[in-house]
């Protein structure tokens, strides 16, 4: 389990505010920095070490979108997270913010269950910056090709063994044609947000957002003991928190949002791709491609949560709601057993 930790900023001018939300964040594990506004927040951030800032938009002397600017114009601080937490309405004002440089949106009242799921997938966001920025310093070494050679790396990827998973959002495109614009950012937001933190959570990392979708990684770069297991439970609690998200829909009068999920287990080459201004960590080869295939299936059989044998076979004490035998998978020429969870 990826434990909670971190300097966390909280820069709001109401006292209250500051007070509910650091007791909030120091419940979780985190210890809480304040700032009555923008300026004390700067000066702050040049004597502490800060992991992420929780911001307030509407504050005296210097206001939220300055410190963003502030943050974007500053190599020692664009990289912090920000999460602007502000009651000012308005999807202007969140696109500011998201432009300025502003990684995730909460409006106020601050819902606990989002703060914890978003405080965690925007410091793991932060995790890998901070690893892809070692990497390249470490690649900028005289030593490194004697390095790699030493221990089997080739500059951009290695194999490995990993379990992949996709997720996906049923529908969304039909509800996306029902909300407003604030809405579907918020509902596209609130979804992405309990993902991560299903995939954070059991030492996962996302690698890739498809829309209304993403791809999430267990046992690269880092690995794991029992990668296909982690990888099962991260699914498992996405359904979970979807369940949760829809008992709290339904109160709304809103509809249920429903996911499908395909899990594949094996060998992967792993690695950063990119440029030098943009670089992501990623995985292709065949288990890539039969995990996005099984996601896809779920639409077919309808069985919403799928495995393949490498996966299933790696798993303990697990109860299969059905196996699908010999069933031929789009792209791969062999059929192969699969398994619904």
């Amino acid at each position: 389990m990826v434990e909670l930790s971190g300097n966390l900023l909280i820069v709001d001018d109401n006292k209250v505010n500051r007070l509910l939300l650091s007791r909030s964040v120091e419940m979780l594990g985190y210890r809480a920095l304040l700032a009555e506004n923008g300026r004390v927040a700067v000066n702050l951030l040049a004597t502490q070490d800060v992991d992420l800032l929780l911001l307030d938009i509407e504050m005296p002397e210097m206001d939220g979108f300055e410190v963003l600017e502030v943050l974007k114009s500053n190599p020692e601080f664009r990289d912090i997270p920000v999460i602007v937490t502000s009651s000012v309405e308005g999807l202007d004002n969140i696109v500011r913010c998201i432009e300025l440089g502003a990684d995730d949106y909460l409006p106020k009242p601050v819902n606990k269950t989002l703060l914890k799921a978003r405080l965690a997938s925007c410091l793991e966001k932060k995790r890998l910056r901070d690893e892809q920025k070692r990497l390249l310093e470490r690649f900028a070494t005289s030593e490194v090709a004697q390095d790699l050679q030493n221990s089997g790396f080739a500059i951009g990827g290695k194999r490995a063994h990993a379990s992949v998973l996709f997720c996906d959002l049923r529908g969304f495109t039909g509800l996306s044609e029902q909300l407003d614009p604030e809405a579907t950012i918020e509902l596209l937001n609130t979804f992405y947000t309990l993902m991560f933190e299903a995939v954070t959570s059991n030492d996962g990392i996302v690698s890739l957002m498809l829309g209304d979708g993403l791809m999430a990684l267990f046992g690269v770069p880092q690995p794991l003991e029992n990668s296909s297991q982690s990888a099962v439970q991260a699914g498992r609690e996405m359904f979970d928190m979807i369940e949760t998200l829809n008992t709290e829909r339904a109160g709304e009068g809103l509809d249920d949002l429903r996911i499908g999920v395909g899990i594949a287990t094996g060998e992967v080459v792993a690695g950063y791709a990119g440029t030098d201004n943009r670089a992501t960590y990623t995985c292709i080869g065949s288990t890539v491609n039969l995990a996005a295939r099984l996601e896809a299936e779920t639409k077919i059989t309808g069985s919403q949560f799928l495995i393949d044998q490498s996966t299933f076979d790696l798993l303990e004490e697990v109860e299969v709601a059905r196996t699908y035998k010999r069933t031929q998978i789009k792209g791969f020429a062999e059929p192969r057993d699969i398994h619904a969870l």
